[in-house]
């Protein structure tokens, strides 16, 4: 078992003359009794490019390895909490990466085992803003920018027929969020060559969502969408109580909308923001951004399989979410 937990002089030179020799990393990593990441993480610490007589390749360096690791030494304040904890490390950085997490979902996760090492949502930002992980960078955090301020435009005001309900006879119980089945509707759509466009829906209490491919915008194909839902969902009219949307043209017509297909009268209510208020069905708004994730603006969603689409709505309706203490969509929804 080693004693010290730095790498040495000594064993940077031994690692160095390995490296000229072509021994693989796993071995080196036997050898010298440590485990391979610390040694990518050292061989890049201390790379160098070597120029040849007709080409450049990139080497080790046990002197640089050593001068940096003797400067940080000096420069550094308190020792990182994560300490030693490959293991702790590895995980975040596979839930962060590979399954596309938050770091705070990320952390939630892991509590969930027995890791040794416990840190705050701030102090992983703090980790991988400083590249304390050997994988896992500023570049794998999907929400990490700053909002750049929004030019001034005149927009041309949309007016919502008088006769539709508003938001604003919207019941109390639905904006407490008290009642599982009401949802909020929006769409994602292609780029600019791209006719196809994702029909959203996001539960208000639940956060579950549904997400349907469709082959274009009008509102006739949306009112189809919804008689096949209808259709295909036992007990509709108990998990969908009511509809928030936007006056887009799409979901105007209203008649058609709440109308059932399988019986007389209505399925649902639905109300309608107001114009350019995106923040009144927020919920939407940030799962579309979450979609965004997978498919970015641009993307022609006709060359996008429905199996994939699916795939996206079942990562959504597993994710763990703060709002629910951790629980996924489908859980709190059980």
């Amino acid at each position: 078992m080693r004693k010290q937990h730095y790498m040495t002089e000594q064993e940077r030179h031994q690692l160095e003359a390995m490296r000229r020799n072509k021994i693989p990393v796993r071995e080196i990593a036997r050898q010298l009794g440590f485990c391979e990441r610390t040694i990518y993480y050292e061989l890049r610490r201390g790379s160098y490019m070597h120029t040849c007589e007709f080409w450049d390749e990139k080497r080790y360096s046990a002197q640089k390895g050593q001068q940096i690791h003797r400067y940080n030494q000096t420069a550094k304040g308190r020792p990182l909490k994560i300490g030693s904890d490959h293991t702790f490390a590895a995980y975040i950085e596979h839930k962060i990466i590979v399954d596309r997490y938050s770091p705070a979902a990320a952390l939630a996760a892991a509590r969930k085992y027995p890791f040794a090492t416990r840190i705050c949502v701030s102090t992983l930002y703090s980790y991988i803003d400083k590249q304390v992980f050997y994988k896992l960078g500023n570049r794998h955090l999907w929400e990490k920018w700053k909002k750049q301020p929004k030019k001034a435009e005149d927009k041309e005001q949309r007016v919502v027929h008088p006769k539709l309900p508003s938001i604003e006879v919207r019941p109390a119980h639905i904006d407490r969020r008290e009642e599982y089945g009401h949802w909020e509707m929006d769409l994602v759509v292609s780029g600019q060559n791209g006719r196809s466009v994702l029909l959203t829906l996001t539960e208000r209490l639940s956060r579950q969502e549904i997400i349907v491919k469709l082959p274009d915008r009008r509102a006739e194909t949306i009112r189809r969408a919804i008689d096949r839902m209808e259709r295909k969902t036992p007990g509709f009219r108990q998990k969908f109580r009511s509809i928030t949307t936007d006056n887009g043209s799409e979901f105007m017509e209203y008649d058609k909308l709440v109308k059932s297909c399988r019986s007389k009268g209505s399925r649902f209510d639905i109300y309608y923001c107001h114009s350019y208020s995106a923040w009144e069905k927020g919920s939407v708004e940030n799962h579309n951004r979450m979609i965004r994730r997978f498919f970015p603006k641009g993307t022609d969603f006709s060359k996008i399989s429905k199996k994939r689409i699916a795939a996206v709505q079942d990562w959504m309706n597993n994710y763990p979410r703060k709002i629910l203490q951790w629980q996924t969509p489908n859980e709190a929804a059980a």
